[in-house]
């Protein structure tokens, strides 16, 4: 079966992820783009999906009996009322992060979809289905012993002036939140922030570094290096400190040169070189679940506590190192 695709949001993403189903994956066609800027999805028609049709609105989109399945790439602040109207047109919805903008948000599509009886929702959290991810999960459950500490770091060489404090949670830290969760199979109980010395390359509204540490369940304490101005690349590290060993991410593939009077290795500097792969995956794993009518991966649960959690995080950059609780509910059957 070929799952017809719509694409609500044609910018950076949605036009990278309708190549991907256009040109690359396996079980699915582009029959509809929609962007609140028009020409940006004739664009994508003309240069991807030459058969699909422009819809005026995301919801037009959706409702359209053409489309059986729906990609959300547009901007954050619309992606819950798209997925809401999904989920009651009953159609499987992709939701790149976040799935809303508020904890509430999310908490109303958790609802939807609980009451719809099925999974209709798979959120953009894209590094569970990294290799590197996948083999240090594998690590941690068969060879290093329960987890007692991770040590990480999320680096970024540089971000735009209008990047302030609360995005190092929003927009940086949410990807540990969420493959953190998966990872270690835990949730969050607290969040705390510190703050080291400002970098030269800060500015006014965003102190830059920080560290973030949470505290899980199982009591895992869990400390998160986020420095987004690090100038020398894209940078992504974790190690699980077991109570029979260490593992480590593994780097990304790199030739390693003598050159100069140097060893050294190439590091990326682009996000989405870093993780290109993953996103094959994880749209695969989509079209495969949308073909039976229902989604896989990244729930709307999971969704819902990144958000929760993102919140905390936010609230602990104002409390000194002082630590804020994470509240923890209780799951939906739907999600076991």
């Amino acid at each position: 079966m070929t799952v017809r695709i719509g694409v609500i949001g044609t910018g950076a993403i949605g036009r990278d992820h309708a190549r991907r189903i256009q040109t690359v994956l396996a079980g699915g066609e582009i029959v509809a783009l929609s962007d609140v800027n028009r020409a940006s999805a004739e664009a994508v028609r003309a240069d991807i999906a030459p058969k699909a049709e422009v819809f005026a609105t995301g919801e037009e989109l959706i409702a359209s009996a053409s489309v059986d399945a729906v990609l959300v790439t547009s901007w954050g602040t619309t992606h819950e009322q798209y997925v809401l109207a999904a989920i009651a047109a009953g159609k499987p919805c992709f939701c790149e992060k976040p799935l809303a903008t508020t904890a509430e948000g999310a908490r109303r599509i958790v609802d939807a979809e609980v009451k719809a009886g099925r999974r209709l929702v798979q959120v953009g959290f894209m590094r569970r289905y990294d290799a590197g991810y996948v083999a240090l999960k594998e690590a941690v459950k068969t060879h290093t012993g329960a987890p007692i500490m991770v040590h990480a770091a999320h680096r970024n060489p540089t971000v735009p002036e209008a990047y302030i404090t609360p995005m190092a949670i929003h927009d940086t830290l949410i990807h540990e939140i969420d493959v953190f969760r998966w990872l270690l199979d835990d949730d969050y109980v607290s969040a705390r922030v510190i703050f080291p010395r400002k970098a030269a390359r800060s500015h006014g509204r965003l102190r830059d570094p920080q560290i973030v540490v949470l505290e899980t369940a199982k009591g895992v304490v869990i400390d998160v290096e986020i420095f987004v101005n690090c100038h020398y690349g894209y940078d992504i590290q974790c190690e699980v400190v077991g109570e029979d060993g260490i593992a480590r991410l593994p780097e990304p593939m790199a030739i390693q040169m003598r050159l100069g009077a140097k060893l050294q290795n190439a590091i990326l500097t682009d996000w989405k070189d870093r993780f290109v792969a993953s996103y094959d995956v994880e749209l695969q794993d989509f079209l495969k679940a949308a073909a039976q009518g229902t989604a896989s991966g990244p729930t709307s649960w999971d969704g819902y506590m990144a958000a929760v959690t993102s919140d905390a995080c936010v609230a602990a950059q104002d409390k000194a190192g002082e630590a804020v609780a994470i509240p923890h509910p209780a799951r939906p059957a739907l999600y076991a």
